[in-house]
């Protein structure tokens, strides 16, 4: 029986991120976006350096420990009065299907909430499996945006939920 906890991350947490994250690109987009474009956004964004600018910059992670154990993580940002932004979540592949996503985006939600947030919204490639875990949590496709980054394009669905209705 998972035991799930949340930790609030520091700078110093960034190492277990990126663990995470080494673990969880590969079987996450593999299918979706070719080797080299992987390699390019891990490095844009997942670099030590690349997420210590996201700290400073205010997105506020949270890590779910199961047992302690780092098994994935979050990111969240106010983009303007009461909008929020989920940048990241993520979990390792050994944990999907456990509830560690849904209690990870409860918790992230409930971050939102007392932060004062009304509406949190994310970006989801509109060929990652996950859009359908978002759906069944009350997230609704309000747009679509392709995104250039660097030679690449992100082709997104955005989606929403009004976090004052539970």
């Amino acid at each position: 029986m998972p035991s799930f906890t949340i930790k609030h991350a520091t700078l110093d947490d960034i190492p277990d991120i990126i663990a995470i994250q080494e673990k969880t690109w590969e079987p996450t987009y593999g299918e979706i976006l070719s080797k080299e474009q992987i390699d390019y956004m891990f490095e844009k964004i997942y670099s030590h350096e690349a997420l210590t600018e996201q700290f400073n910059q205010g997105q506020h992670f949270m890590i779910i420990l199961n047992d302690g154990r780092p098994e994935g993580f979050a990111s969240v940002s106010e983009e303007k009065s009461g909008k929020f932004k989920l940048h990241k979540i993520y979990l390792l592949p050994s944990s999907q299907g456990s509830g560690a996503g849904k209690y990870l985006l409860g918790e992230a939600e409930n971050y939102v909430r007392l932060a004062g947030g009304k509406v949190l919204f994310l970006n989801v490639n509109k060929f990652n499996k996950a859009k359908t875990f978002y759906e069944r949590m009350g997230y609704e496709v309000v747009a679509e945006k392709d995104i250039p980054i660097g030679p690449y394009w992100m082709n997104d669905f955005i989606l929403e939920k009004q976090l004052d209705r539970t």
